[in-house]
């Protein structure tokens, strides 16, 4: 059992500034995150002692874990959070070479920086080998995985796949085209608001120039992966503009369906969501009077709204005012808007799936054999849909799009934790010795 005064779950760069404010500040801090090291997705690799040349030069990543360092706020990587009370306390689970071990954890203020993730939208050949999401397959690269040579189609929506397919072309990969589902008219406004943004006008720029031999489509979306020659991985993709369709060659697919928050820690502690997100006020303080959220579960608006919002719930946490500061989170919030409009599904993708078309990979559970059913309840009594190892959390928002479905509860544990792990060391000695093949005697 551990207490400390503000605890932070996730380490990503509004973890980092949350912390970072807090600990600054005075406040007894622990940051847990179920990676083994700060920085989240978009710094994924990060560490807390990372400040020389290994951080690529990146000034904003490098300044923030220097900080976060500097602040005396403990990082405790590797946690997964399954339970959480609003009282005051959450248990974590943790995989060490002895086993699980379960952790409780105490705190007087929480803040919720949990991240979002990608959303998936089921089509014909959306299981093939050679098919990643966006996000995901950047984070293979981070970690290690070649794409040089490759040729790949980036589809989805959202600004993230520019910022992918320009990795991949840094990493070595041929992308032959972007595509964006959203149409001209949805993005052209939020096109022109961008002047009121121009580091993110800039960089937007930067990337469109390194990308100037692939070809960005926009109003198009992928209809089917199709298998090459062997049959088994993916050969090519079509595509279509809504009046003719076409099949480009590719030997991998990024698609991603832009960013679903993580928000199942904030309904198990039973704050206020309105709609997708996490309400929160001014100082980034939940309907929960000792529960702040910043990041992506509040709005998806990208990292230097995180970051901010990350400072704001820290300064709160600390008893600081961060009057300065709420000017800029109003206007990452107005950005954040904005571009959920421009880049909003379109009805089209709805009929993408054909009735074999799985939709929860967990279970195999297909498109056709959710139809008949009342909601998600009851197709997940029936069907298992939702109920395999990831919980819901990737055919869950894909339903919601497709069907309409919401999910009517967040029960804990949030994910499959073993019996052994809630047992102490003895009795996990003991439980071994039980599982141990049973030797013949001579």
């Amino acid at each position: 059992m551990t207490r400390t005064e503000v605890l932070v779950i996730g380490a990503g760069p509004a973890g980092i500034a949350a912390a970072t404010a807090a600990a600054e500040n005075g406040c007894a801090v622990i940051v847990l995150d179920d990676n083994l090291s700060a920085g989240g997705q978009i710094w994924r690799g990060a560490t807390v002692q990372e400040t020389g040349s290994s951080s690529r030069g990146n000034t904003t990543k490098r300044r923030a874990l220097e900080r976060l360092r500097r602040s005396g706020a403990q990082v405790l990587g590797g946690r997964c959070v399954f339970s959480a009370e609003a009282s005051g306390m959450l248990q974590t689970l943790q995989e060490t070479g002895s086993g699980s071990l379960v952790e409780q954890f105490h705190f007087e203020k929480l803040i919720l920086a949990t991240g979002a993730r990608e959303r998936f939208l089921p089509f014909p050949g959306w299981t093939l080998p050679g098919v990643f999401g966006a996000g995901g397959l950047q984070s293979l690269m981070k970690g290690g995985y070649r794409v040089a040579g490759k040729r790949v189609v980036v589809a989805g929506t959202g600004p993230l796949l520019i910022a992918v397919a320009t990795h991949l072309a840094q990493e070595g990969a041929v992308v032959s085209s972007v595509v964006e589902q959203a149409a001209l008219a949805q993005l052209a406004p939020f096109a022109a608001s961008l002047w009121a943004h121009p580091a993110k006008l800039v960089q937007g720029a930067r990337y469109r120039a390194k990308l100037w031999k692939t070809s960005y489509r926009i109003g198009c979306w992928v209809l089917e992966a199709i298998a090459g020659s062997d049959g088994q991985r993916l050969g090519a993709v079509r595509v279509t503009d809504g009046t003719r369709t076409w099949t480009e060659p590719c030997d991998l697919l990024a698609c991603g369906y832009h960013l679903v928050p993580n928000t199942e820690i904030a309904q198990l502690l039973g704050c206020e969501l309105p709609g997708d997100f996490v309400q929160v006020d001014k100082t980034q303080r939940t309907s929960l009077p000792n529960v702040f959220c910043a990041g992506e579960p509040t709005g998806i608006a990208g990292l230097e709204a995180a970051m901010v919002q990350g400072e704001i719930a820290g300064l709160a946490c600390a008893g600081v005012s961060s009057a300065p500061l709420q000017k800029r989170a109003a206007a990452e919030r107005a950005f954040c808007d904005g571009m959920e409009k421009a880049f909003a599904l379109r009805r089209e993708l709805r009929s993408l799936p054909r009735p074999d078309t799985i939709v929860c990979r967990c279970e195999d559970v297909t498109f056709g054999s959710l139809h008949g059913y009342t909601g998600w309840t009851d197709a997940k009594l029936q069907t298992r849909c939702g109920m395999g190892p990831c919980q819901g959390r990737v055919c869950g928002p894909a339903v919601e799009f497709l069907l309409g479905w919401r999910p009517v509860s967040v029960r804990q544990p949030l994910f499959p934790v073993p019996l052994q792990a809630f047992c102490f060391q003895d009795e996990r000695v003991e439980i071994n010795k039980m599982n141990e093949p049973i030797k013949e005697k001579a």
